[in-house]
């Protein structure tokens, strides 16, 4: 519903200050136009951002795993550059989905998936689906593999439905957005600070109408549940890295999801936040490559 009235993000508006912009290519797959990224060589690596972010996110992280991998970081449906789709499929399993026609379009499989927050949850799903992925190494990043409590909780769930129904929300969201002090309010509130470029960023994704329409509907259709009660089914080999300082997604959450992924591997990093990998994307590389053995 409404979706005439909330068109995406304009490439030509923002491809001079994208980071890694030279990197980007737009492939139709899966019923979505999706703006990717790809840099390097050898074995495949898939980078899932969050909800609210864009493959921006990685920007840190990109060239030094490229040096390993052939690193391939979407924009996920509804965010960014990506469409929402014909039906604005944005469920997990219709994310996932839509990843996996990704995967065959560019003739590509990961030997790692790497998802922050809910692209975790994407990562976690697509494996436990995709007997293809039957291999394939599984990272978290401050993962929401669990349902979330409190104001999280409220956000995923019938208010989020409610306010994605609402022809004025996303407008009203972005034009509060267009404020920097405001964007920059929110990210603290994960527990995380950002420099001047990753505040930036957000602003221009966050004042954007048609990505936050594209957030909010995601947010209606997003079910934890179902993924929660399958992770004791995941064989794959699991790796957590986490920000002690998560107020998005509690720290404690990945203890619970190691009761239930015995062979997961969780390191823990003091000063950290939600948004851990860009706070510290050198740390948050050398991590991956440890664990990866690369």
């Amino acid at each position: 519903m409404f979706e005439r009235f909330y068109p995406g993000m304009q490439w030509a508006r923002h491809q001079a200050v994208w980071p890694l912009a030279q990197h980007s290519r737009f492939v139709p797959a899966g019923g979505y136009d999706w703006h990717v990224q790809v840099l390097g060589a050898g074995p495949c690596m898939l980078l899932l951002h969050g909800t609210g972010s864009g493959n921006f996110s990685w920007r840190g992280m990109l060239p030094a795993l490229a040096r390993h991998y052939t690193v391939l970081a979407p924009d996920l449906p509804g965010h960014a550059f990506t469409s929402r789709g014909s039906r604005a499929r944005l469920s997990l399993p219709d994310m996932s989905a839509g990843l996996q026609a990704l995967l065959r379009e560019m003739k590509l499989q990961p030997q790692v998936m790497v998802g922050h927050s809910a692209g975790a949850a994407i990562a976690a799903h697509m494996a436990l689906h995709e007997p293809g992925l039957a291999e394939t190494a599984l990272i978290g990043l401050n993962p929401a593999w669990l349902p979330l409590s409190g104001s999280a909780a409220w956000l995923f769930g019938p208010a989020a439905k409610v306010v994605a129904l609402n022809p004025l929300s996303a407008w009203a969201f972005a034009r509060l957005a267009s404020r920097p002090d405001a964007v920059a309010q929110l990210i603290r509130s994960t527990g995380s600070t950002l420099d001047a470029e990753g505040l930036d960023l957000y602003v221009r994704v966050l004042s954007d109408a048609g990505h936050l329409h594209g957030v909010l509907t995601m947010m209606a259709q997003w079910r934890l549940q179902p993924l929660s009660e399958a992770l004791p089914r995941l064989r794959h080999p699991v790796f957590m890295d986490i920000g002690a300082c998560d107020l998005a997604v509690p720290p404690q959450l990945a203890e619970e999801a190691r009761r239930r992924m015995p062979q997961a591997v969780v390191r823990v990093r003091e000063g950290l936040g939600h948004l851990a990998h860009e706070e510290d994307p050198e740390g948050t590389v050398q991590q991956i490559l440890q664990w990866c053995g690369a």
